[in-house]
């Protein structure tokens, strides 16, 4: 799974650690809510790496939370949804706006393959200090380069480099900054 290899999907393994995620999210919120400081830990407990003064509102969606690192300084507003099938890292000082979506699984194009529910995944980099928009999607196997951003709305299919302004669908870089 995390080699990019083909796996199967409701494999009773996955499932159960598909679940202390669903489990662990939902304490986060309902903490969240009483106490963001004490929700921490929780949070912490969730995601593979979580660094100093990280912010995520919540709802989170992971598939793992294990696969999904956060650098320090970094903000995300609410409705993250971050599928670490695959590794996400997301660096030191990146803002993630609301409605988010990194995704990491892929699906055979082909139907036989597809209905057997076999899936493989692509990791994803988010460098220091990128700007995502809100409701920006971010596809399996992109890299985005340091201090960059990327509009909202905008779907990311292919790498972007560090210092640009990338927007649309599918994602262009418009201009450096």
């Amino acid at each position: 799974m995390l080699a990019g290899d083909l796996y199967i999907a409701d494999d009773p393994e996955i499932e159960k650690a598909q679940r202390r995620a669903v489990r662990l999210a939902a304490e986060y919120e309902r903490e969240f809510v009483r106490d963001p400081a004490a929700a921490r830990p929780i949070l912490a407990e969730l995601l593979g790496e979580l660094g100093e003064d990280a912010n995520i509102r919540p709802p989170l969606y992971v598939d793992y939370g294990t696969h999904l690192t956060v650098g320090a300084g970094t903000f995300a507003n609410c409705n993250l949804t971050a599928l670490d099938v695959a590794p996400i890292t997301v660096g030191r000082d990146c803002q993630i706006g609301p409605n988010v979506q990194l995704l990491t699984p892929t699906h055979p194009l082909e139907p036989k393959p597809r209905r057997e529910k076999w899936e493989a995944a692509q990791p994803i980099v988010i460098a220091d200090n990128v700007w995502l928009g809100g409701g920006a999607i971010v596809l399996p196997g992109v890299t985005i380069g340091e201090n960059s951003v990327i509009g909202a709305g905008s779907v990311v299919t292919k790498d972007v480099p560090e210092n640009v302004l990338a927007l649309g669908n599918p994602a262009r870089v418009i201009r450096s900054l």
